[in-house]
């Protein structure tokens, strides 16, 4: 989950990671894309370093509504677009110097109750970033036994999915799941109470189900790939994921776009060598104490940024990324 700043004194939402990843890319200049532009803290944070121009993104339209307290005080250096970060490579007619992604849901929409993100708090059953297309209640209510546990397990590496994908079933049976606080209690239903420390029960099935509704995997190959095409020669590309799952992914695409040898793409096989794409600058850098002091949910954070070379944009071997190894109808994988 990503924190991003929303007001322009005293922002309850703390952009993570922001003074680590300024201090990567610096010195900033030109013109920048914040692909996740959330509540914004990015994108000022690129604008009063020196960016010329930043292009925010964003598939939420209810963020830019958000952002009219404080847009106009950057003019025309300010332009947002609604959109997907998958075809950034589309909002610009100029190569960029720069590109920001913040992976995840922002602490934003998990205070919206109404936007069903969060089980903590009770809301519509919905978890759709961009408000549109099938819910999560469409999902745990039509999917079958078989595909909810392949969900809960390869998206939200919850061991217990084969039994919670039953009790969905089952509560289903009497009536339709709707809200969160109906499927939080259907999850606690087959679960033991949490520890002390422990994260409560149903984090890694929400995380699941959030992932499976918006297609953020599929979404996140695209939205490198399109990076890799948007980016001129020096510029930069900095990512910010929270969980282990999505690390993983760009963290193998970066090595893979980095490497002079095969196996980064279908068109550079075993044994040939080529351009890397990418520079590896940062390496997956987390948190320091004075930002965890500040702001906890950062403790998962994780930084990777690289530098684009004038090697031509290529297809990437999406097998070798790290994607979770979803196979609906199949129980290879699922555990119970």
């Amino acid at each position: 989950m990503s924190d991003r700043d929303a007001q322009p004194i005293a922002p309850p939402h703390v952009p993570v990671l922001l003074r680590a990843l300024l201090k990567a890319v610096a010195p900033v200049s030109g013109t920048w894309m914040d692909g996740t532009f959330g509540a914004g803290g990015y994108t000022r944070g690129l604008l009063e370093a020196g960016a010329e121009t930043v292009i925010g993104v964003d598939r939420d339209p209810a963020v830019f509504e958000m952002a009219k307290s404080w847009r106009d005080q950057y003019g025309d250096r300010l332009e947002l677009v609604e959109g997907t970060f998958s075809n950034m490579d589309s909002y610009s007619d100029a190569l960029l110097d720069g590109i920001v992604l913040d992976l995840g849901v922002s602490s934003m929409q998990l205070d919206q109750a109404e936007r069903g993100f969060s089980f903590m708090r009770n809301g519509p059953l919905d978890m759709r970033m961009s408000q549109d297309g099938p819910t999560a209640a469409d999902l745990v209510n039509s999917a079958d036994e078989a595909e909810l546990a392949d969900i809960l397990f390869q998206y939200g590496e919850e061991r217990a999915s084969r039994r919670i994908a039953k009790a969905i079933i089952a509560a289903r049976q009497a009536a339709p799941i709707e809200t969160t606080a109906q499927l939080v209690q259907v999850i606690e239903s087959c679960l033991p109470r949490p520890k002390p420390g422990q994260s409560h029960p149903a984090t890694r099935s929400f995380q699941a189900i959030r992932i499976a509704v918006n297609d953020e995997f599929g979404q996140l190959i695209a939205g490198l790939e399109a990076a890799e095409r948007a980016l001129k020669p020096g510029g930069q590309l900095a990512v910010v994921s929270f969980h282990s799952l999505e690390d993983r992914v760009v963290k193998r695409f970066m090595a893979a776009r980095a490497s002079t040898g095969g196996g980064g793409s279908r068109h550079a096989p075993m044994g040939d060598t080529r351009v890397p794409a990418f520079e590896i600058t940062v390496k997956g850098d987390g948190p320091d104490a004075e930002e965890l002091a500040i702001n906890p949910r950062a403790r998962s954070a994780r930084l990777r940024v690289a530098r684009r070379t004038d090697a031509p944009a290529i297809a990437t071997d999406r097998s070798q990324l790290g994607l979770p190894g979803l196979v609906i109808g199949s129980k290879k994988g699922r555990r119970r």
